[in-house]
């Protein structure tokens, strides 16, 4: 069983920051790309940035820039530093991670976590 934890959702000002992180647990036997997508209302989920073992890293063009993709192999964590947030940023964010456990290789997601910008 694999799970992942979301948290560091919040209510902030325009401006502000934010970190979000996602720990995967469980039967892991190794863990390959992490990703953090995003779903407003009324929209499809977006992928916002994504991390690969090695550490490339890729961005939606609306936050690089902005924000930053990173990850703890130790911790099997991976982070979303979020600056200069916007209101357009508001929206359900959700990590999505591969993991090979016992008897499969597949993406798990986290249950999301809530970021809202407004003033």
């Amino acid at each position: 069983q694999v799970q992942l934890v979301e948290s560091g959702g919040a209510l902030v000002q325009p401006g502000g920051s934010l970190r979000l992180s996602c720990a995967a647990s469980g039967s892991i036997f190794s863990i390959h790309a992490m990703a953090w997508y995003r779903q407003a209302p009324g929209t499809q989920r977006e992928l916002v940035a994504a991390i690969t073992t090695g550490g490339s890293t890729n961005y939606a063009d609306s936050v690089k820039g902005r924000f930053t993709i990173s990850r703890d192999n130790a911790k099997n964590t991976v982070y979303l530093q979020m600056n200069s947030l916007k209101p357009e940023d508001t929206a359900v964010y959700y990590c999505n991670v591969g993991i090979s456990s016992r008897n499969s290789l597949r993406d798990y997601w986290g249950q999301g976590t809530q970021v809202t910008v407004s003033s």
